[in-house]
């Protein structure tokens, strides 16, 4: 039985949605929570968003690039980085849009996890991990 629920798990993991499903939301509860605590010290939400990227950014990098994108090639840092800015700044101006409508930050932030990680996860199959998703042409 205990072979069986292994093989399973393997099986499962081997797909890269579903190993980014899980990546992702560790990567979330680790952005979320860095950019949450910082709100609760009160600190302004643009600076709360950079900070919760940056340490993002660092997690992210190998948990996405070795679990998802099976790539430990540290010199796509710099193209990773490029994707976290755009997200970063989107992020900013989802933030400033609910603000005005009044929704506090941490509701905000947490409403915005789902769509922003999916964004996130396209951004980098297509320009940083690229040619791990590229398929060889049949001859």
């Amino acid at each position: 039985m205990i072979k069986w629920i292994i093989s399973l798990i393997r099986r499962l993991w081997a797909i890269q949605f579903l190993r980014f499903l899980i990546v992702g939301g560790i990567n979330t509860l680790f952005g979320y929570g860095v950019f949450a605590l910082f709100i609760l010290l009160h600190v302004h939400y643009t600076i709360a968003a950079l900070l919760g990227q940056i340490c993002g950014v660092l997690f992210n990098f190998k948990t996405y690039g070795t679990l998802v994108f099976k790539n430990k090639n540290n010199r796509l840092i710099l193209r990773f980085i490029g994707v976290y800015v755009i997200t970063y700044l989107l992020s900013i101006g989802v933030l400033k849009i609910f603000n005005i409508y009044g929704v506090n930050n941490l509701i905000a932030g947490a409403i915005m996890t789902l769509p922003i990680s999916l964004i996130g996860f396209l951004l980098n199959r297509r320009f940083v991990f690229r040619s791990i998703n590229k398929k060889v042409p049949e001859k």
